[in-house]
């Protein structure tokens, strides 16, 4: 993984932007403070980044999809979407979104899929070369703060358009394309975000993908009234209230971190 931040080695405490790198296959885990945003970039087309988010400080409290889904009457996720928690509060905010379609229902691909269609290739043999799946990788970063298979939930797809057909079966829309398309996540509260880049589970190519994802994280601006993702549904004012209500009652866990 190659990381680059725009701060010096002698300024590194007034760190204001910070850029890495994530080839297919790949996972990686963050705590994302109140007042950030993160964006994500598809430099080669083709890439699946699979999402999952928690709150750093009850790490019970997680994504919801169906909830995510259901309050903002869609299927897909685009620019004004926002991202709850199964205790109705807001992780994030998508404010920008040049692909426009997102996978919230798919989930994970696992290891006998992958071995099924592209071969078991692993670690020890190939290194960085193998054939990594959703299901472990996501297993990986979760043990990282104590979890476990008990605290996988649905996630969700970045740059993975899912269409169906007369009959009700979902395909991969092989046809829309990722190349140089971004998507942004304002984060609304401290989430902790785990994130892979392996295929999406219907992903159906001759070959194990390879692309390349990048992430740069930035403070966002303030949110205003004027907000798109604020007034995108009444749903997400209710939302951004209970944010608000929390934000009140644990104000030093939930301090915007100084800009100086």
């Amino acid at each position: 993984m190659n990381a680059v931040c725009s701060s010096t080695h002698a300024d590194v405490l007034s760190l204001d932007h910070y850029r890495t790198e994530l080839r297919t296959g790949q996972h990686w885990s963050l705590t994302m403070r109140r007042g950030t945003q993160m964006t994500l970039t598809d430099l080669t087309g083709g890439a699946n980044v699979a999402m999952l988010m928690h709150n750093p400080f009850n790490l019970l409290e997680r994504y919801n999809a169906p909830d995510t889904l259901k309050c903002q009457h869609t299927f897909k996720l685009t620019r004004g979407n926002c991202l709850y928690s199964d205790m109705g509060r807001i992780f994030c905010s998508i404010t920008a979104d040049s692909f426009g379609w997102h996978d919230s229902v798919c989930g994970n691909s696992h290891a006998e899929q992958v071995a099924a269609q592209w071969g078991r290739r692993d670690y020890q043999k190939v290194r960085n070369d193998w054939h990594q799946n959703g299901y472990d990788a996501f297993l990986v970063e979760l043990a990282k703060y104590g979890l476990s298979r008990a605290d996988l939930a649905a996630n969700l797809n970045l740059f993975s358009k899912v269409i169906s057909d007369e009959a009700g079966n979902l395909a991969l829309d092989a046809s829309a394309d990722s190349r140089d398309c971004q998507v942004t996540l304002r984060f609304e509260m401290d989430t902790l975000v785990l994130l892979h880049t392996c295929p999406h589970p219907l992903d159906r190519r001759a070959e194990y993908p390879q692309a390349q994802v990048q992430i740069d994280i930035s403070r966002a601006a303030a949110l205003t009234a004027d907000d798109y993702c604020l007034n995108f549904r009444p749903e997400n004012r209710r939302g951004f209230h209970n944010n608000a209500l929390y934000h009140f009652t644990n104000p030093g866990y939930y301090a915007v971190p100084s800009a100086q």
